[in-house]
């Protein structure tokens, strides 16, 4: 776990949404959307009820504050500062909140370290809306770092998104890892090439198979939930 991991696909994923924060990018709303997220908010506060959490890639914080209604801790990561000034601007009380600046991929060995005194272990590591714009390789790695730094029993939940028809970029090429990809327009015009999959339950179920155990997957139209706990 010593060996920096580096991709040049997910160093282009920060950079987009960098920009993206740096704009202070705002999408337009689809209530149809929202109405499924909402309701995934909901089940996600049962999941990790009086629960340590920990949240990858936390963006502009959206997610943390819905964790936060219910958990008992949540620890927040992102590599971007300015996605970090974002959720720190929602102001989540320090005694349910810490906010770190880290690489998802490459997890610190003092991970844990920043909790607040009596904070019980992680039991949720929390993933939403980064999965999908993960390699094959990435997504491999990663599992093998959460085990490494969590431990095993702790319960993964992916949160993300579906393609919906006349709304989702058009997967623009697939490599030969299987890896697809769709082209995207950064904040200042810059053009990305970004990963991103669309998994069914059952690609889903083999990718998270050799290391994960109960996988049970719910979708909406927009968006799916997977939740397991790992091996």
């Amino acid at each position: 776990m010593s060996k920096t991991y580096q991709d040049k696909d997910t160093d282009a994923v920060a950079r987009f949404y960098a920009q993206a924060a740096a704009a202070d990018d705002a999408r337009e709303e689809d209530p149809e959307r929202e109405a499924d997220l909402d309701e995934v908010a909901d089940g996600l506060a049962q999941l990790v009820e009086g629960q340590t959490v920990l949240e990858l890639a936390c963006g502009s914080g959206r997610w943390t504050e819905a964790l936060a209604e219910s958990a008992a801790h949540v620890l927040a990561l992102d590599i971007n500062e300015a996605m970090l000034a974002q959720a720190r601007a929602r102001e989540l009380p320090a005694d349910l909140v810490t906010w770190r600046q880290a690489d998802a991929l490459n997890l610190p060995a003092d991970l844990l370290s920043g909790l607040p005194p009596g904070v019980e272990p992680v039991k949720t590591v929390f993933i939403g809306f980064w999965w999908s714009h993960l390699t094959r390789a990435a997504q491999e790695h990663l599992l093998a770092a959460l085990r490494a730094r969590v431990g095993k029993d702790v319960q993964l939940v992916l949160l993300d998104d579906d393609q919906v028809e006349g709304t989702s970029p058009p997967i623009a090429r697939t490599d030969a890892q299987g890896n697809t990809y769709q082209l995207v327009n950064g904040a200042d015009g810059e053009r990305f090439e970004l990963p991103k999959g669309y998994p069914t339950d059952s690609a889903l179920r083999k990718r998270l198979g050799n290391a994960a155990r109960e996988i049970r997957i719910a979708r909406w139209e927009s968006c799916w939930v997977l939740t397991c706990r790992l091996k």
